[in-house]
């Protein structure tokens, strides 16, 4: 005769599983912060009403060093899963 699980016990057996998330797509990050540096980058230096030019200023330049880190680690990792 089978035996016959519960729910809470399937529902243990999938809890070991990670769930998949949008950060886990590669280029996803790449590209989203491309997109945030792009929004910073107009506003500090071609959007003129606005008061905060240098704390866009500044966050352009740390959101394009993390644009290119993430890029390299996505490109790095698909690279290595190829093999």
């Amino acid at each position: 005769m089978p035996e016959e699980t519960s729910g809470s016990e399937e529902r243990g057996a999938q809890k070991g599983e990670r769930a998949s998330t949008p950060f886990d797509k590669p280029y996803f990050m790449p590209v989203l912060l491309f997109i945030l540096a792009l929004w910073f980058g107009y506003d500090g230096w071609f959007n003129d009403e606005i008061e905060s030019i240098l704390f866009n200023r500044v966050v352009f330049g740390l959101l394009i060093v993390l644009t290119v880190y993430t890029t390299y680690q996505d490109v790095r990792d698909s690279r290595k899963s190829k093999d």
